[in-house]
C-alpha cells in the first residue's frame, strides 16, 4: 500500500500562499484593508478559518449571505451559516451551528457601546474623567467588597454625575465646551 511512519524530509520554512506574486495592498487582505476579526463561532471553527487566512484558501464574502434560520440577508462574515442576531438568540456558532460554552468575538452592539463610553470620557473634563475611570474600576475590581462595604455604593457615581447615561453626559459636556469658546470671544 505504501510506507506509512513520518514524512522522509521536513520542510525547512513554511509555505506561503503568495509567494512569488506582488501583493496589491489595497484589496481586502491587504496591509491597508486587512480582513475582519473572526467573532461568533466556537474556538474550532475559528481555528479552521485562520487556516484558511494563512494558507491562501480563505475567501471574503462579497456580499452579505442569507441566514440558515430566519432567511434574511444579514450574514456578513465568510463561513458563517447563521446571522450575528440568530447565532446570539439560540447560543450557537455561528459557522457550525453547535451549542458551545464560549464563543469567540465581541458583536456588533458591544463595541459600539463601549465606543459610546470611551466618547463620553474622551470629552469629559479632566476632574470627570478620573472619577468616572475611578469608579468604573472600582466597579470591575471590587463587585463583590462593594455590597460589604457602604461608602463603594453606586450611588456615588449617580452624585458626580447627574445625567442617566453617558450619552446625554457627553452631549452635556459639549454644550458646556461651546458657552465657555463663546464667552472668550467677547473678552476681547
Amino acid at each position: 500500500m505504501g510506507s506509512r511512519g513520518p514524512p522522509k524530509h521536513q520542510n525547512t520554512y513554511a509555505w506561503n500562499p503568495n509567494g512569488g506574486r506582488k501583493i496589491n495592498e489595497t484589496e481586502v487582505g491587504g496591509k491597508f484593508r486587512p480582513f475582519s476579526e473572526v467573532t461568533g463561532v466556537c474556538p474550532r471553527c475559528k481555528e479552521k478559518i485562520e487556516w484558511k487566512r494563512k494558507y491562501g484558501k480563505y475567501k471574503p464574502l462579497t456580499e452579505p449571505a442569507k441566514c440558515q434560520r430566519c432567511s434574511k440577508r444579514a450574514v456578513r462574515q465568510a463561513y458563517h451559516n447563521l446571522c450575528a442576531a440568530c447565532a446570539k438568540e439560540q447560543n450557537v456558532c455561528a459557522k457550525c451551528s453547535c451549542r458551545v460554552n464560549q464563543i469567540i468575538g465581541r458583536d456588533r452592539s458591544e463595541v459600539e457601546a463601549e465606543q459610546k463610553m470611551l466618547e463620553a470620557i474622551k470629552n469629559a473634563r479632566e476632574r470627570d474623567r478620573r472619577s468616572l475611570l475611578r469608579a468604573m474600576n472600582k466597579g470591575k475590581s471590587h463587585s463583590s467588597t462593594s455590597a460589604k462595604c457602604p461608602t463603594n455604593s453606586a450611588s456615588k457615581a449617580g452624585e458626580l454625575f447627574t445625567a442617566e447615561s453617558l450619552e446625554k453626559y457627553a452631549e452635556f459636556s459639549r454644550d458646556d465646551e461651546d458657552d465657555d469658546d463663546d464667552d472668550t470671544g467677547d473678552r476681547v
